[in-house]
């Protein structure tokens, strides 16, 4: 009797693994295990697929999603088609918000090949993952969406964090250009103090409301005349150029009683200013590691302007 009921209760967290995430009563499981294993005397093995195929139906789970094959690691470089079951080895490269409820965490992935897009789905139920850090991602599935490659992160994904700083791609730039747009929730912003979303009105898309911690943004356009870049200049970005950090943006919001104040004061410094700008160019932003204000000499460019006319003239 002992024994059934070891094996009963070993057989029934097997089944039950597969389903993590779903909320499936272990009792059902282990009262249809018996039933088939020692009433009917089906194979264990038999027993155990038939109480699968059971769940799948009257849970209306993909089949996709519960017999995911054990994906070999494949190179970044080489993802090209949608649909594919891979595994990576990669690091996180950057994290970014997301206004949907039902993401966990979004960003880009990197190996030596390339940059991916990766986003954890919320149901996943998997831990979160750290800018810099490097995993293993077993079982993700690949996907397009606007003609870019992404690799999505479901319950039959694994990560797995290793201690070995995987090498990237060079993709490090200057961009010199102006300033020509400030985006929403660019200015005194707060932050969740679990996962780092930007909190609006006091509420985190993933953790509700919270307390959250005070940062600086400017998520902005740069126009350098060919091209245009979105990017995200953070708190030390910020107050180099402005002088305005954390502490000096609490001082403008009690004297002004305005939040908004602090995006007014950062906008007249910034907007329509020439910048040097160098960093790393991802999916979509260009996140900054140093920034300087471009100072033209007006009188110089106009010498050479005219210097060139003249030997233009003497030709």
């Amino acid at each position: 009797m002992k024994d059934m009921k070891e094996k009963i209760n070993a057989l029934t967290k097997q089944i039950l693994s597969r389903f993590e995430g779903y909320d499936i009563d272990p009792s059902e499981i282990s009262k249809r295990l018996k039933l088939l294993i020692y009433e009917f005397k089906v194979p264990e093995d038999e027993a155990v697929r038939t109480v699968i195929n059971y769940l799948i139906k009257q849970y209306d789970i993909s089949r996709e999603e519960i017999f995911a094959p054990e994906s070999p690691i494949k190179n970044i470089a080489d993802l090209k088609k949608s649909g594919e079951w891979v595994s990576l080895k990669a690091k996180v490269v950057q994290l970014w918000d997301s206004d949907s409820p039902n993401v966990s965490q979004v960003g880009l992935l990197g190996d030596s090949t390339g940059l991916i897009k990766f986003v954890i789905w919320r149901k996943s139920n998997k831990p979160n993952v750290e800018e810099g850090r490097s995993y293993i991602f077993k079982n993700v599935v690949t996907d397009s969406f606007r003609d870019r490659m992404q690799v999505n992160i479901n319950r039959n994904s694994e990560i797995i964090e290793i201690d070995e700083d995987i090498e990237l791609p060079p993709r490090e730039m200057e961009i010199v250009g102006v300033l020509v747009a400030i985006q929403q929730n660019s200015g005194y912003i707060k932050r969740c103090k679990t996962c780092g979303r930007v909190l609006k009105k006091g509420i985190c898309t993933v953790h509700g409301k919270v307390e959250g911690y005070d940062d600086l943004r400017i998520k902005g356009v740069i126009d350098n005349g060919v091209s245009y870049y979105e990017i995200i200049l953070n708190e030390e970005n910020i107050k180099k150029l402005t002088g305005i950090g954390v502490e000096e943006a609490k001082k403008i919001v009690e004297e002004s009683l305005e939040r908004e104040a602090v995006l007014s004061e950062l906008s007249s410094k910034l907007l329509g200013r020439y910048f040097r700008l160098v960093g790393s160019r991802g999916n979509r932003y260009f996140i900054v590691r140093e920034v300087e204000f471009l100072s033209v000499d007006v009188k110089e460019e106009a010498e050479k302007i005219l210097s060139m006319i003249e030997d233009i003239e003497v030709e």
